[in-house]
């Protein structure tokens, strides 16, 4: 009974017995000044006025700087404000399965429990000398990914894509496939009319049955885009400090970055390589640092943050911080998703850190002799298309002719049954036959 109790307990005991209010005394935009809490408020607290919720962004002796969740039609000088403490989430077990907003309120339509322990939205990364190193090779259920770009236990990727070119169907092949015994999914600032879709077509039932989805649409407030991302790193951290294993896929880390600069101008802060603010390297590096291996006794958070990089431009300021900080990067083009390659991955741009280490050496050999002819065509490309390029010229280039719509038609499998030892043996396979017939003269 104690236990049934202890959540309800727990709500009652977060219960403010005395209000901490303040007055409005100045609205400028989105930024309001509020007066009579001087000693009460501390950075980063949340207020209430009325039905609209708020962030305190600065303080000083005029008062306290607070950027509201939406337009602060209809307020007034002198309207009250109330303090509400410290930003946070308190994640349940019973959120598995479940669609919640950042604030840990539901969006499916049925009630739900908040837990006993609220958790701190910006909390720090484990002491770094306590974490464990790297663990096992994980199935994904992507061929590409259980051989050619290994993602294991506590790792960190990125994954680099424009709009439109299959991040969210890998995304989503992710949270069905990889082994792992929770997935948290942001979705930071997506679509309103894309959830339903992600949720019940894309992610499925099969997705959802081990999954907590936290989503904030693009047209919320910059303030709760922002926080989509803080919590559901605290919903992963929550599970992880439990002994699970975590899947976090973010998506997207840019539109994170977007939400954090809106919020930073608000706050005055200045405006610095292309009107990104100097405070988001250490908001970008923060939140992935959070991730990976956590410390002894405790679980794992295996990591997917996902970029949109316009045009492919891996120099913007949002992929490089992040490419920086990360245990790998895949890049998809939209030239191979163009002709119809999916999941639209360019290998040769792409690297996991977890090699060599995440395969034994005959599966490093296939790794490097994939990847060696792979190059080789994609450096005689051109000349093969046009004609130009004479067969027995480079041995390599016509291996490369012979293997590659083979290779090509690999990286976009899905991995056959039997998971990495399966994925690895069709690719000896296509890597020992002699291929069809290439072009060349």
């Amino acid at each position: 009974m104690s236990d049934i109790l202890a959540p309800l307990t727990a709500a009652v005991a977060r219960v403010e017995p005395v209000a901490r209010l303040g007055r409005i005394t100045a609205i400028q935009g989105g930024t309001l000044r509020v007066a009579g809490l001087g000693g009460l408020a501390a950075q980063g607290d949340r207020v209430q006025i009325g039905a609209l919720g708020g962030e305190v962004l600065g303080l000083s002796a005029e008062g306290a700087a607070v950027l509201t969740d939406g337009a602060p039609d209809g307020l007034a000088i002198g309207d009250r404000v109330e303090l509400c403490g410290a930003a946070g989430i308190a994640p349940d077990e019973s959120w598995i399965g479940r669609i919640v907003d950042p604030y840990g309120n539901p969006l499916d339509g049925r009630p739900l429990m908040r837990g006993r322990i609220e958790r701190p939205l910006r909390a720090e990364a484990p002491p770094a000398a306590r974490r464990r190193r790297l663990g096992v090779r994980l199935s994904t259920g992507v061929a590409v990914f259980d051989t050619l770009l290994p993602l294991v236990r506590g790792q960190r990727i990125g994954l680099f894509a424009g709009s439109g070119v299959g991040k969210s169907s890998l995304l989503a092949k992710f949270a069905r496939g990889v082994q792992a015994d929770i997935v948290v999914i942001a979705l930071i600032g997506e679509r309103g009319r894309e959830l339903r879709d992600f949720t019940e077509k894309v992610l499925g039932p099969a997705g959802m049955t081990r999954a907590v989805v936290v989503t904030a649409t693009s047209d919320q407030s910059a303030l709760t885009r922002r926080r989509c991302a803080w919590a559901a790193m605290a919903v992963a951290e929550h599970f992880r400090d439990l002994g699970a294993h975590v899947l976090l896929l973010a998506d997207s880390v840019t539109r994170f970055a977007e939400a954090h600069r809106e919020v930073a101008l608000a706050a005055g802060e200045p405006a610095a390589l292309r009107g990104y603010p100097p405070s988001l390297n250490q908001a970008i590096m923060g939140l992935a640092e959070r991730a990976g291996p956590g410390p002894e006794g405790a679980g794992d958070i295996t990591a997917v943050f996902s970029v949109l990089v316009a045009g492919s431009d891996m120099e913007e300021p949002v992929a490089d911080i992040l490419r920086g900080v990360l245990d790998g990067h895949v890049v998809m083009d939209r030239k191979i998703a163009e002709r119809g390659r999916f999941p639209a991955i360019d290998l040769l741009r792409s690297v996991s850190r977890s090699l060599p280490d995440a395969a034994d050496e005959a599966e490093n050999a296939l790794i490097g002799e994939a990847r060696r002819l792979l190059g080789a065509w994609d450096r005689a490309e051109l000349m093969i298309q046009a004609g130009l390029y004479t067969r027995g010229s480079d041995p390599v280039v016509d291996r490369a002719i012979q293997i590659w719509p083979a290779l090509d038609g690999f990286l976009g499998e899905d991995a056959p049954a039997g998971g990495v030892a399966s994925s690895f043996a069709r690719l000896g396979a296509i890597l020992a036959s002699r291929g069809t017939q290439g072009q060349g003269q």
